[in-house]
């Protein structure tokens, strides 16, 4: 299986996750600054990585190249998201990133994969959420960086 990761990243800590699952999973991780149309079709599994940035928006960076989601062919693709939040000092926008990115990959057709409980978060809301589930992997490393190996480990056996 062709695993492809995008992501975005300002500080590193997406960019650390992303570099972590593809280790795990054999797979490549990709800066989204970098990423064009084909690294979104050209896999069996794209998984999209993205920051929650203030009241809920996206990274700069998948800002500035969310057309190139858009454009891409993902009728029928297999897609797993993760975010990065701050559930503490944002409790009311947790990981909406992958909420925003969930809505366009399913608009275009895609098979998303990987929702993941939403027990043992502390948060008020979250576009992300769907019929109580993380459309995703969430992951907070500013208030629970000692789960995210077990959260990572647990959702790859989702998905693979």
């Amino acid at each position: 299986m062709s695993v492809t990761i995008v992501y975005g990243s300002d500080g590193g800590c997406t960019k650390k996750i992303a570099s972590r699952i593809a280790s795990k999973v054999n797979g490549r991780a990709l800066d989204i600054k970098k990423a064009q149309v084909s690294d979104f079709e050209d896999c069996s599994l794209l998984i999209l990585g993205c920051p929650t940035y203030g009241d809920g928006d996206l990274q700069t960076d998948w800002d500035e190249q969310l057309e190139l989601l858009e454009e891409a062919d993902l009728d029928g693709k297999t897609i797993a998201l993760f975010g990065t939040g701050d559930q503490e000092n944002y409790p009311g926008s947790f990981v909406d990133a992958i909420g925003t990115l969930y809505d366009i990959v399913v608009e275009k057709g895609a098979n998303v994969v990987g929702l993941t409980d939403v027990e043992g978060y502390d948060f008020t809301g979250s576009t992300a959420v769907r019929d109580g589930r993380f459309v995703g992997l969430a992951l907070d490393e500013d208030n629970q960086s000692s789960q995210t190996n077990a959260r990572i480990t647990a959702w790859l056996a989702q998905l693979m």
